[in-house]
């Protein structure tokens, strides 16, 4: 009869390879063999976005170098390694790491040892005490060990382990996201910045101009030439000019504040020299739909948080089965210090239990509808997610195409104005038409100036968004192994 006593020892590891629930399989997501926003293979090199083409010309990790701006690149560097929010995530993520070390510690036996030293003194007056055994004290000396170890018959053990990797791999994308997030919005606060030194620029030289104006109306109205109401609109418009530069430093400020935070620093502490914008926006690598799915963090982490909800499902339904754990005490226990740690005093017993949940009111039964809710909840933010990758990298190029075409008309338009002022200019110093006519032409320059310096900006931040929307250079491959974190 000794194989009987055998038999659950036997039992448990023909079924420590069963694993209950489903086995994960990626969702599909709604991909376009092409982006409909892409320009066609024929456009000119100067376009401002490429087509697929080989990984020399992907982007890299440190994307804001494709700009060209040593300060920029500078504070970029500065957010890596003093922004606050990218150090809580980076916590967060070491956490969640952890927490995989925690729950693969449920594959190995656990041991404890509780020493305990009592004495004890029986009272005679105890119900149904012996009398005759007699009533003085006694010590007691104890050592025990336990050991207690649960076989994963049904794999909830095993699924516990990889469902922990998967929320710490979705946490180390989910610090990807927050990292790329934090670095474009620094870019786009710093070309914000910018565009602000150029438009102060443009208003500077407005209003010399516009002095000049008010010089000549002053000198022909002193020489009978012109009506006082020349020179009254002339102060007019300059002093509405110099109103306009003044409050360029209201935003410019706020900007310098904005970024002086992204890099950790007080905005006490930081400043920023006026260097307007110039650049043209860089040529960036697109690539192809499909590729969005593995260069984009925020999918990533998406896509392993339904992998974790996956594990959910065969988690609970394990608990339909019973649970079988594996038991063993031993120790030494003695009536003094002589004779605790004699090989007599030793003691131990040892044995496997079963338990099996008969009936619970349908709590797992809820545990599994809520598991498999929850997995189609996340399958729906995954795939939602992707969707809406889509639609930025869609948004953004756009609004290169656009903004590129709409930067040569507005050129044109300048220029036009321009030649506009200097026309009705000489036309009211010959007498020809009113001053309400250069006042005008001014007018209309200087919104057209303005709207060109606009354009820029928003081809600046364009570009950076859909850097960002492309993932800034990440892939999948940097999410770290779920063996790494053992």
């Amino acid at each position: 009869m000794k194989h009987l006593r055998l038999s659950p020892l036997l039992l448990a590891g023909l079924l420590a390879g069963c694993m209950v629930g489903p086995k994960y399989n990626q969702p599909a997501v709604p991909v376009t063999p092409a982006y409909k926003e892409a320009p066609p293979d024929s456009f000119k090199e100067s376009d401002q976005w490429k087509t697929s083409r080989p990984n020399a010309d992907a982007l890299r990790g440190k994307w804001w170098e494709i700009f060209g701006d040593p300060q920029l690149n500078a504070l970029e560097e500065q957010v890596t390694v003093s922004n606050q929010n990218l150090k809580m995530a980076e916590a967060r993520f070491r956490q969640a790491r952890t927490m995989v070390r925690y729950n693969r510690a449920a594959e190995f036996p656990t041991i404890s040892v509780g020493p305990q030293i009592e004495s004890l003194r029986l009272s005679p007056n105890q119900p149904y005490f012996n009398t005759n055994v007699g009533t003085g004290s006694r010590a007691g000396f104890t050592l025990p060990f336990d050991l207690s170890y649960e076989v994963d018959l049904w794999g909830r053990i095993r699924r516990t382990v990889t469902a922990a990797g998967a929320e710490a791999q979705a946490t180390a994308a989910d610090l990807a996201t927050v990292a790329l997030s934090l670095h474009a919005e620094l870019a786009v606060d710093y070309f914000e910045l910018r565009s602000a030194d150029a438009q102060k620029r443009l208003l500077d030289e407005t209003v010399k101009a516009y002095a000049d104006m008010v010089q000549l109306t002053t000198d022909l109205f002193n020489g009978g030439a012109a009506p006082e109401s020349d020179v009254v609109q002339s102060r007019t418009q300059l002093a509405t000019a110099r109103v306009q530069a003044t409050d360029i430093g209201v935003m410019r400020s706020q900007y310098e504040h904005a970024i002086a935070i992204l890099i950790g620093k007080p905005p006490a502490d930081f400043g920023l020299p006026p260097a307007p914008l110039k650049a043209e926006p860089p040529a960036i690598p697109v690539g192809l739909p499909s590729q969005l799915l593995e260069r984009r963090p925020d999918i990533a982490a998406g896509e392993r948080r339904v992998a974790e909800a996956n594990e959910g499902i065969g988690i609970a339904r394990a608990a339909y089965f019973p649970s079988l754990v594996l038991g063993a005490t031993g120790g030494l226990e003695g009536t003094s210090i002589a004779n605790w740690l004699n090989w007599p005093s030793r003691f131990w017993a040892v044995g496997p239990t079963m338990v099996e949940t008969i009936f619970d009111g349908g709590r797992r039964r809820a545990t599994s509808e809520a598991a498999l809710a929850n997995y189609d909840a996340t399958v729906a933010n995954y795939r939602e997610t992707t969707l809406a990758a889509f639609q930025q990298v869609e948004d953004n190029l756009a609004a290169l195409r656009i903004l590129e075409q709409e930067a040569l008309q507005q050129k044109e338009a300048v220029a036009e104005a321009r030649r506009g002022v200097r026309l009705f200019t000489d036309r009211y110093e010959g007498g020809v038409d009113p001053y309400l006519q250069v006042v005008s032409a001014q007018t209309i320059a200087l919104l057209n100036e303005r709207n060109e310096v606009d354009i820029l900006r928003r081809r600046m931040e364009a570009s950076v968004l859909l850097i960002k929307g492309l993932g800034g250079g990440w892939d999948v491959s940097k999410l770290p192994k779920i063996s790494s974190m053992h």
